[in-house]
C-alpha cells in the first residue's frame, strides 16, 4: 500500500518561497495504474521525485507497506523509498554506454553485489543474468537491439531500455514520468501495452505522469488532476480529462503561402550508420526533396526511422556520405559579404547572386560561406535546456552576441589574429547549436576553452536586449518580466517558449525543431502551437520540425513528410499523411479523440 498524507513541498527562489505541492493526499492499495495529469509546473514530476526518495519534502507523511517516512526521516527514509520504487524521469535516459543488454545485466547484478558492476562473461553468474536480461528486453520489444550500443539507439528505444531497467529493479511501485514522450505512435502502442501487461504480471501499482490525454484514457484505471500543487479532481479518466481540457484555447490559423519557393534542397543525399558488432542500423539512400520558404514542414515516422538524422543533415550537424544539401542564404544585413568563389555550384544556379535572389550554400561540407548561413539558422534539439545559472536576459544576450552577420565578421577578424583556422572557427560557431553532450565532447577533443566565445565575439549590450526581445515575447505571449528570471523560476510552458524566443530573437530565416514539445500538456501545447503560427506569420520564418504528436503535426504544419527506414514514404497534406501513418502504426490508443471529447 502507498499512502500519501498532507504532503507539502516548497522551493526557495530569488523571489521567496514557492509552494509546489500543497497538502496533497491520496492512497493506492492495489495493482492499478494511476494517471497523473495537469499543466506544466503543477507539481507532477516533483511528486514522483519525492516518492522515489531523490527529493525532500517539507511536511506530511508517506507510508509504504506500513513503513512511514517523514521530512526528518533522513537517509533511512530515502532508503525505504528507493528500495520500494523504480523511476523513469522525463528527458533523462540515465543509461550506461555499451550494449543495451549490459544495462539490464548491471541492474540485475545490483541485487547480488550491491553495485551496478558488470560481471565478466566467464563468471558463474553471467549466463543466468544474461538470460534474465534478454527476457526483460523481450518484454519491452527490444531484444533485437540487445547488442546495439546505447548511443546508437533512438529516443524511443532508449525509453524502452529505461523501462526494462525499471523491471530489473524488481520494485514494489513503478513511477513513470512521460514514459512515451519521444516515441512514434507504433512505439507508444508497444510501450503502453507493455505497461498494461506489467500491471498484471508484476501485480504492483504504477503511477504514470503524462501530458497526453489519450495515454491516460488508454491505460489508467483512474486519473488525478493536479492544479497549483493540489488534487483538483480525481476519478474516471475521461471525466477528469474532459474537465482539464476545457482550458484549451481555440486554434489560430496557419499562414497561407500562395507561391512555393524552394529554400532548402536535398539532392541524392545518403548517410549510413552501422555498428561493427551488429551490422547496419540506418541507411539513408538517395534522399531528394525541397523545403519551401515560409512554410512549416514536419517529419513524422516511427522511432529510429531516421527523422532526427535527416534533421541533423539539414542543419549541417552531420555530413552526408554522398549528395548535397543546399540552403538559400540572403545577405539582408550589412557586413555579410560572402565569398563569390566559395560556392561556385550555388552561384551558378542563383543567377546574379543579389540579396533578393540569394546564394545557395552547401551546409553539409566546409566552405567559407557556411558560417554566414549558420547565422540565419536556429536549432532546438530534443534535449534542449537553458542554463540554470543564467537569467533569460543573459542567455538572449549571448545569442545576440553570436548570431548576427556582424558578429561573424568580427569573429573572423579576431580568429585570424589568434591564429585560429577558418575550419576551426566554423566548428566553434556550431557549438551553441549542439546538444550539451555533443558540445562538451567537441570542446574536450579540440581543447577549446570555455571563454572562447567572449574572446571571439562582440558582447551585445544588455540594455538593448529588451528592444530585440519585445516583439518575439509578444508573439509568444510571454511577459518581459521573465527576462530577469532564471529557468527554475518560470513554469515548464514558459521555459519552452523562452527557449523558442532564444532561438528566434536574432530573426533567423530558418528554425529547426526536433521534438522539443513532447513533454508539454495539451493546454500549454496549444498556446505554443498558436505562438509558432504567429511567429511564422509575422516574421516569415521557415520552420522545419520533427514530431511524434499527430494532433500537433496536423494543427501546426503546412506539410508533413513521412520517413521510414531513411526513405520518404509519403509527402503532402498533414491530415492525410498522419492518418495513413497512424493506420499503419495500429495505434489503438489514438482511438481516443480529444477534439470530440471537448465538444461533448
Amino acid at each position: 500500500m502507498l499512502k500519501v498524507s498532507h504532503l507539502v513541498k516548497e522551493y526557495t527562489t530569488a523571489h521567496g518561497k514557492k509552494r509546489v505541492l500543497d497538502d496533497l493526499s491520496f492512497e493506492i492499495s492495489k495493482a492499478e495504474i494511476v494517471g497523473i495529469t495537469g499543466k506544466s509546473g503543477s507539481g507532477k514530476t516533483t511528486l514522483l521525485k519525492i516518492l522515489r526518495g531523490v527529493e525532500s519534502f517539507d511536511a506530511g507523511e508517506i507510508e509504504i507497506d506500513g513503513e512511514k517516512i517523514h521530512p526528518d526521516s533522513g537517509k533511512a527514509g530515502e532508503k525505504i523509498l528507493r528500495q520500494a520504487t523504480a523511476i523513469h524521469l522525463q528527458r533523462n535516459f540515465g543509461l550506461w554506454s555499451g550494449p543495451a543488454i549490459e544495462n539490464i545485466i548491471r541492474r540485475l547484478n545490483f541485487h547480488l553485489v550491491g553495485t551496478e558492476s558488470l560481471p565478466l562473461p566467464d563468471h558463474y553468474t553471467y549466463q543466468d543474468l544474461y538470460d534474465e536480461a534478454l527476457d526483460i528486453l523481450k518484454m519491452v520489444h527490444l531484444d533485437s537491439k540487445a547488442l546495439h550500443s546505447t548511443d546508437q539507439l533512438s529516443g524511443g528505444e532508449k525509453q524502452r531500455l529505461v523501462l526494462a531497467r525499471q523491471i530489473a529493479a524488481r520494485p514494489k511501485f513503478m513511477l513513470l514520468d512521460e514514459p512515451v514522450t519521444m516515441t512514434g505512435p507504433d512505439t507508444k502502442q508497444e510501450i503502453l501495452d507493455v505497461i498494461l501487461e506489467l500491471k498484471e504480471k508484476l501485480g504492483i501499482p504504477i503511477l504514470v505522469v503524462s501530458h497526453l490525454p489519450e495515454i491516460h484514457a488508454y491505460i489508467a484505471d483512474r486519473v488525478m488532476l493536479l492544479e497549483n500543487g493540489k488534487i483538483a479532481m480525481e476519478g474516471d479518466p475521461v471525466t477528469v480529462l474532459k474537465s482539464f481540457l476545457k482550458e484549451m484555447k481555440p486554434q489560430e490559423s496557419l499562414l497561407e503561402v500562395a507561391v512555393l519557393k524552394p529554400c532548402i534542397r536535398a539532392k541524392n543525399v545518403s548517410r549510413r550508420y552501422s555498428l561493427i558488432r551488429v551490422g547496419e542500423v540506418l541507411n539513408i539512400q538517395n534522399l531528394n526533396f525541397d523545403i519551401y520558404e515560409k512554410q512549416i514542414t514536419t517529419f513524422i515516422g516511427s522511432s529510429g526511422a531516421g527523422k532526427t538524422t535527416v534533421m541533423k543533415l539539414l542543419e549541417g550537424m552531420v555530413p552526408p556520405t554522398s549528395g548535397n544539401i543546399e540552403i538559400l542564404y540572403r545577405a539582408h544585413e550589412s557586413g555579410a559579404k560572402i565569398n563569390e568563389e566559395a560556392n561556385e555550384e550555388g552561384d551558378e544556379r542563383s543567377g546574379e547572386g543579389d540579396a533578393d535572389v540569394g546564394k545557395w550554400i552547401n551546409i553539409g561540407a566546409y566552405n567559407e560561406n557556411r558560417i554566414y548561413l549558420r547565422s540565419v539558422m536556429s536549432i532546438m534539439n530534443q534535449e534542449f535546456s537553458m542554463s540554470v545559472n543564467s537569467t533569460v536576459r543573459d542567455q538572449i544576450r549571448f545569442r545576440l552576441s553570436m548570431k548576427t552577420r556582424y558578429a561573424v565578421d568580427v569573429a573572423k577578424e579576431r580568429a585570424a589574429e589568434f591564429g585560429i583556422p577558418p575550419q576551426v572557427l566554423d566548428i566553434i560557431y556550431r557549438l551553441p547549436d549542439m546538444t550539451t553532450d555533443e558540445k562538451d565532447t567537441v570542446m574536450g577533443e579540440l581543447g577549446i576553452p570555455d571563454d572562447i566565445f567572449s574572446q571571439l565575439f562582440p558582447m551585445f549590450p544588455s540594455s538593448d536586449v529588451n528592444e530585440y526581445a519585445a516583439p518575439i515575447f509578444k508573439a509568444l505571449d510571454l511577459p518581459l518580466e521573465i527576462l530577469d528570471q532564471k529557468p527554475d523560476q518560470i513554469s515548464g510552458g514558459e521555459h519552452v517558449r523562452a527557449f523558442i524566443a532564444l532561438s528566434l530573437v536574432t530573426s533567423p530565416d530558418y528554425l529547426f525543431l526536433d521534438e522539443p514539445f513532447g513533454d508539454l500538456d495539451p493546454v500549454t501545447l496549444r498556446d505554443v502551437t498558436n505562438a509558432l503560427k504567429r511567429i511564422n506569420k509575422e516574421f516569415g520564418t521557415t520552420i522545419v520540425m520533427v514530431s511524434h504528436h499527430m494532433d500537433f503535426v496536423k494543427e501546426a504544419s503546412h506539410r508533413a513528410i513521412w520517413i521510414d527506414k531513411g526513405a520518404i514514404v509519403m509527402d503532402g497534406d498533414p491530415k492525410t499523411v498522419c492518418a495513413d501513418f497512424v493506420q499503419k502504426s495500429n495505434a489503438k490508443y489514438l482511438d481516443f479523440d480529444i477534439k470530440k471529447l471537448m465538444q461533448e
